[in-house]
């Protein structure tokens, strides 16, 4: 596992950055996103279904909890997980997540709702806001991403 930070100046560098996340990304992956309210993580989110084709803006799923996206409006599929709403990890179950890793890239949001164990080999960035409103993200990237973080 390693780790590192990126500041990220504004909106559109997180953007960016979720478009070279996209190309980078695979079938059976999980992407998890933490941090406080407003820190970015559904910019971030935006950003990777943005560089895998999505035109539409991408809502956030926090009322859905999952919005699925499918070829060939991305250019392979993807489940945009929303947990903030879970009270309990057990709430999660009838959501079936781990379904979609069987054929689709997995964003997660607020994953420590689902406890410290859930997804050990997710790429997960902790999204900090800097005193002049930059984005610090603290990334840790599991073996399975060792050769692809090196692109970034």
């Amino acid at each position: 596992m390693t780790e590192n930070e990126i500041i990220l100046a504004g909106e559109g560098e997180m953007l960016a950055f979720g478009h070279r996340l996209a190309a980078l990304v695979r079938i059976g992956d999980v992407i998890a996103l933490e941090g406080g309210l407003g820190a970015g993580k559904t910019t971030l989110a935006r950003g990777i279904l943005e560089g895998l084709g999505l035109e539409e803006e991408a809502p956030s799923p926090s009322f859905a909890i999952v919005q699925p996206y499918d070829i060939p409006e991305v250019r392979l599929p993807v489940a945009h997980v929303d947990l903030y709403r879970l009270d309990r990890p057990e709430e999660a179950e009838e959501l079936a997540l781990d379904e979609y890793l069987m054929d689709s890239l997995l964003i997660v949001e607020w994953p420590d709702r689902l406890g410290e164990g859930a997804w050990p080999e997710a790429l997960r960035f902790h999204i900090g806001i800097e005193l002049d409103g930059a984005r610090r993200l603290t990334a840790r990237a599991p073996d399975a991403w060792t050769e692809r973080w090196s692109q970034i």
